[in-house]
């Protein structure tokens, strides 16, 4: 069963722990610097992927982008942050502007990146003297030194007052390491909190090393059943099955301009991303770690994702803000899809909505901007919900919740919802009991006859969770038809819930080497399988004698 947060807030959440060391126990260091300088090249040389946008063109990175990074044994986390301007040209970059500054309230160490190539510039002095205010130790990185000249110009940046000064090529990777040594000195002492995060870190590397090396078993007790049936011919190299993980990761997704980045500052508390009515605003993948009870939630806020052709027309930016969007979905356990209530669902909406289902992830459906529909009545949110489902039958998983996020209304439920998808997600059913439920569903209503004859289901077994999957062993498997396996999938969810979770189903053919065996293990009454082995895909004829049916169809033993 699953481990379940508990303590979960009701009425409000927490500061996101990105925003507060205490939480986090990891300091932060915050890359900063006038635009098109190669900031978010840096970051993601550090961090190790590439987590942030990176275009030949000024202003790209908008919202404060967080990641990870770990050298000589220190862990801290890395803040990209837009260009610093003193006079923006409009609405978004002067939130850009916001988003910085507070990346350097809140960092222990400011790496601030300039260009090597363009050399010192009033923009880079500008910058100089906003940074001379901070509390944080500054790092002068002068970017794009590829080689020993431009190392040697980088120099005329010592005149900004600061020794550490070092000559890199984040695209290349040339100084960076020296660079990152000076952070890791210059970074706070490692806290109690940060100490224990690291020993635990420790024990659980050395259980999957225990894991990988065959000493511990993902099985539980009880399922000696499963670890037999679900070893009997094997899966398929196409099941793609994630592995139970710890964290609880949620991605806002949905079209461009429906309100994510309004949905997750109003889960915050605080303005976390740019908010604007210009379609677009958001172009990176934005994590935010939430305290939620006893655990956390990773947050992601992400670009919306436009129709094929828009994204093909458009800017490199566009693109990759596209992409990035899809790879949240794919890191995701599950997704809270946006929707512009107001608008109602398109087409848009539904490939958006098929893409999570395809991706095995779990799906929470949040009507926006509910506050902008009038004439409201207790029967309005039933209406509208019916039409969608259908309007889009296969989102009938999917619990659905109305929501304001501009007012805050019901936003904490959506996060309620989304962690019950999660616990739903990992859900085991034992062997038995699942085969209970098969059983009774297959006496009820039997399987279609296929070109064959019917097939026959003999037992079923869970082999993985998130998403829950079960392989069922049959006789002629593959002449199950479509919606009989949409009859059993409707069957486990009437029975085990399974709410917000795609739900994966295999038949494989019964192996021959079983065939023998009663069928009292199986899901049918009565005696031995009557005629050849499942494998074979064929029935014996009715009316042929027994001698005569040794030699139909006989082959010569292989050599």
């Amino acid at each position: 069963m699953p481990v379940w947060p508990s303590c979960r807030p009701r009425t409000s959440v927490k500061r996101a722990i990105g925003h507060n060391p205490q939480v986090t126990s990891l300091p932060i260091v915050a890359v900063v610097g006038r635009p098109n300088v190669g900031k978010s090249t840096l970051f993601n040389r550090i961090v190790g992927h590439r987590t942030a946008v990176v275009e030949d063109r000024a202003r790209t990175t908008r919202d404060r982008i967080y990641g990870d990074a770990d050298w000589n044994g220190r862990r801290f986390i890395v803040v990209d942050t837009g260009g610093l301007e003193i006079h923006p040209g409009d609405f978004i970059e002067e939130k850009v502007q916001e988003q910085a500054r507070l990346a350097i309230a809140e960092a222990d160490v400011i790496v601030l990146v300039v260009d090597s190539i363009a050399g010192l510039t009033p923009s880079d002095m500008e910058a100089a003297d906003l940074l001379r205010t901070a509390k944080a130790p500054v790092l002068v990185a002068a970017n794009k030194a590829d080689n020993d000249k431009r190392e040697l110009e980088a120099a005329e940046f010592y005149s900004l007052g600061w020794e550490e000064t070092y000559a890199i090529s984040a695209a290349h990777g040339r100084g960076v390491a020296d660079l990152l040594d000076a952070i890791v000195w210059a970074l706070p002492p490692e806290s109690e909190k940060e100490i224990a995060r690291k020993r635990r870190q420790a024990e659980a590397d050395e259980w999957a090393r225990d894991m990988a090396a065959g000493m511990l078993s993902r099985i539980g007790e009880g399922d000696a059943e499963a670890i037999e049936l679900g070893g009997e011919g094997g899966l398929d190299p196409a099941m793609e099955i994630e592995e139970e993980g710890a964290g609880v990761s949620i991605a806002l997704v949905g079209r461009p301009n429906v309100g994510k980045s309004s949905l997750l500052n109003s889960l915050l508390g605080e303005d976390r991303a740019i908010v604007s009515d210009i379609p677009g605003t958001t172009r990176d993948a934005i994590d935010t770690h939430l305290q939620w009870g006893r655990t956390e939630i990773v947050l992601i806020d992400t670009a919306g994702i436009r129709r094929p052709g828009k994204v093909s027309r458009g800017p490199d930016a566009a693109r990759y803000s596209t992409l990035r969007a899809l790879k949240a979905v794919d890191r995701a356990d599950v997704a809270i899809l946006v929707i512009d209530a107001f608008e109602g669902l398109t087409a848009q909406d539904a490939h958006v909505a098929g893409f999570v289902a395809e991706e095995g992830r779990g799906l929470v459906v949040a009507l926006n901007k509910w506050d902008l529909l009038e004439e409201k009545t207790d029967r309005t949110f039933d209406e509208v919900v019916d039409a969608m489902r259908r309007q889009v039958p296969f989102l009938d998983f999917a619990p659905f919740v109305s929501i304001s996020a501009k007012t805050g209304q019901r936003v904490g439920r959506v996060l309620e919802l989304a962690v019950d998808v999660w616990g739903e997600r990992r859900k085991r059913i034992p062997t038995p009991e699942l085969n209970r439920v098969i059983r009774a569903a297959s006496l009820r209503q039997p399987p279609p006859a296929g070109k064959l004859g019917p097939p026959k289901i003999f037992y079923a077994t869970q082999v993985a969770v998130a998403p829950p999957t079960f392989v069922f062993f049959a006789r002629h498997a593959d002449q199950v038809h479509f919606s009989y396996q949409r009859f059993l999938e409707n069957q486990l969810r009437a029975e085990f819930g399974f709410d917000g979770s795609p739900i994966k189903l295999f038949f494989r053919e019964r192996a021959s080497g079983r065939s023998s065996q009663p069928e009292s293990r199986g899901l049918a009454k009565g005696g031995p399988t009557k005629g050849r082995s499942s494998s074979s895909g064929r029935q014996t004829r009715k009316g042929v004698s027994s001698s005569k049916r040794s030699t139909l169809g006989q082959r010569k033993p292989q050599a």
